[in-house]
């Protein structure tokens, strides 16, 4: 089965969970979009998934191959304008919410993961060239980005410096003709080389020669792969790495300075390159998330499709053989994938509308609460990635572990979303060491008391249909609020070991409780549509599955609970531990 676009889900979620700037875009508007975005989803850049896969990207010298199709939907991608979707109309843009956008990006990697990758790092440089980018390089090259004419990488891993940038060796030497000499090495750039358009614009990482040590003397510069006279910079390809899964992305090694030095562009103030750079990997980290929602979404549609058509043993009542889909224990597993898929929609979804609040009235109160749901959305979205494509070769059984089925492919292509735009347990450090404390937990509380808004609207609103569901999640929410208390208070303290090791519990919990508002939020507009004399079904399953959700998935909220506020003491022992 190929993946499906899921329009209506979306559309219901931007409208009842996240919300749309309603002075930007109409819920019906907003479908428009998505349908003709699902359009070319489904029938162009899906179709390329599997053979993508097969085939993957070849480097021959320093020149990159994509697999055959990727430059055909490429140019559709382009054409149809959706590379600048939510980006400046005064250099070509939409302006378009980015809850919209999110929903688009969600579609691209849920179609083919592979190929979404370069148009989710150019947006990350689009924006970090319009935060940070002098008038004349913004000018120069900021339309080209938005068009998807040109696209942009970001360049900050070195051999000996994966996520700890302060290591980096990589060389900036002022010209003096407000150029500067670029020389050194970087790995794992993504869609560093390929051979979708003439020129690729490269965000590098580098020092500057008396710079302060640390990530406090790094600056960032603009680096392309064409100069604006046409002639080629002194950068290539050195190797296209042999990865686990999505094979059609290249991921690239790249060498600076071979002949002289590559000349680039300083982006920003000199040492305030990290700063900038943040811009970037924040709007990448949302992008990565909802690459998990696409993907798992992708290997729910392929589990469930697979599931009603296999037949094995007889469920009860059945005097044949059943679809697999009738056994309880597949029912299981199909509901777990499509609760957690639809909560971290919600967490996404959630995220993308702050940052669209953050251009309004609410301005820096929206600002910080997309600072403080970043690191959640990025991580809890890609760790259920991960699981939700590992059940999805459980409900195939031994034909999930051949390729035939695609199944193993979404688990492979999963695997690396939690570990690049800075590994999982490195998001739930930045949730507790730099997001719990904004506004001294102003920001972080007041989150939680919008999850308690939900609460309280599933007791006013009572329906049979919703069973446990709000004692289930006053519960989690309960044991998000003490889990938070702890970890404050570890910091405060000047313990930040004892916050550190409870981060990623901390984190989950924090997904937990958030999907399962989110999902509650969906509910109870699902169910008042209901009582309004609506028929869609689709609006039981939401009810339903936000109750599955809250009876099965939440109660594990308590023992996270337990596991940040009190395991944190293996810390203590980890080395003794470790070493026998």
């Amino acid at each position: 089965m190929s993946y499906r676009a899921p329009v209506s889900e979306m559309v219901f979620t931007l409208a009842h969970v996240s919300g749309i700037p309603g002075d930007a875009v109409s819920v019906e508007d907003a479908e428009a979009v998505l349908t003709e975005a699902g359009r070319l989803a489904n029938a162009v850049i899906a179709p390329l998934n599997r053979s993508g896969d097969r085939h993957g990207s070849t480097l021959s010298g320093a020149a990159v191959t994509t697999p055959p199709g990727w430059r055909e939907a490429y140019r559709a991608f382009t054409e149809g304008g959706w590379n600048g979707l939510a980006a400046d109309p005064d250099f070509g843009g939409q302006g378009l919410p980015h809850t919209l956008s999110a929903a688009a990006t969600e579609m691209w990697n849920g179609a083919n993961l592979a190929f979404g990758l370069c148009p989710l790092l150019t947006a990350g440089g689009i924006e970090a060239l319009s935060a940070h980018g002098s008038d004349d390089l913004k000018a120069r090259y900021l339309d080209k980005l938005i068009s998807g004419a040109w696209t942009a990488t970001m360049n900050l891993t070195e051999p000996q410096a994966g996520s700890d940038l302060s290591a980096l060796r990589t060389r900036a030497e002022p010209v003096g003709d407000g150029t500067y000499r670029i020389t050194g090495a970087k790995i794992f750039i993504t869609y560093g080389e390929h051979d979708l358009t003439d020129n690729i614009l490269h965000l590098v990482l580098a020092r500057l020669k008396d710079a302060p040590a640390g990530t406090r003397g790094i600056s960032l510069f603009l680096v392309p792969k064409v100069l604006p006279d046409g002639s080629r910079n002194d950068l290539r390809c050195s190797g296209i790495e042999h990865k686990l899964g999505i094979h059609a992305s290249p991921t690239c090694s790249m060498a600076f300075g071979d002949e002289g030095g590559a000349i680039g562009w300083l982006v920003g103030e000199e040492n305030r390159g990290l700063a900038c750079m943040f811009t970037m990997m924040n709007a990448a980290r949302l992008g990565v998330g909802l690459q998990g929602v696409g993907v798992a979404e992708a290997a729910t549609q392929r589990a469930l499709a697979y599931a009603q058509e296999r037949r094995q043993g007889r469920a009860p009542g059945d005097a044949q053989a059943s679809p697999i889909a009738a056994h309880a224990d597949v029912q299981r597993m199909l509901l777990t994938m499509k609760a957690y898929t639809a909560a971290a929609r919600g967490i996404c979804y959630l995220t993308a509308a702050a940052l669209d609040a953050a251009h309004g009235e609410e301005g820096q109160a929206a600002a910080d609460r997309a600072s403080l749901l970043t690191p959640v959305a990025k991580a809890f979205s890609t760790d259920i990635a991960n699981e939700v494509t590992s059940l999805g070769v459980q409900v195939h059984g031994g034909m999930g572990f051949v390729e035939e089925t695609g199944a193993a492919q979404l688990m492979r292509d999963a695997r690396i979303l939690g570990i690049y735009e800075g590994t999982n347990g490195i998001q739930a450090i930045d949730l507790t060491s730099r997001k719990l404390p904004l506004n001294g937990g102003a920001t972080v509380r007041a989150q939680i008391a919008a999850m308690r808004k939900v609460a309280e609207g599933l007791l006013k609103n009572a329906d049979p249909a919703f069973g446990h569901m709000a004692a289930r999640l006053r519960a989690g929410i309960e044991s998000l609020d003490r889990a938070t208390s702890h970890q404050r208070a570890a910091l405060a303290s000047n313990r930040p070991e004892a916050a550190l090791a409870g981060a990623t519990p901390y984190l989950r919990l924090f997904g937990l409780a958030q999907g399962a508002a989110c999902l509650a939020k969906a509910a109870l507009a699902a169910s008042a549509a209901l009582k309004a004399g609506e028929t869609d079904p689709a609006h039981r399953a939401r009810i339903a599955l936000a109750r599955f959700f809250a009876e099965n998935l939440l109660p594990a909220a308590s023992g996270l609970e337990q596991a940040v506020t009190e395991g944190g003491a293996f810390a203590d022992e980890a080395a003794l531990a470790l070493a026998h």
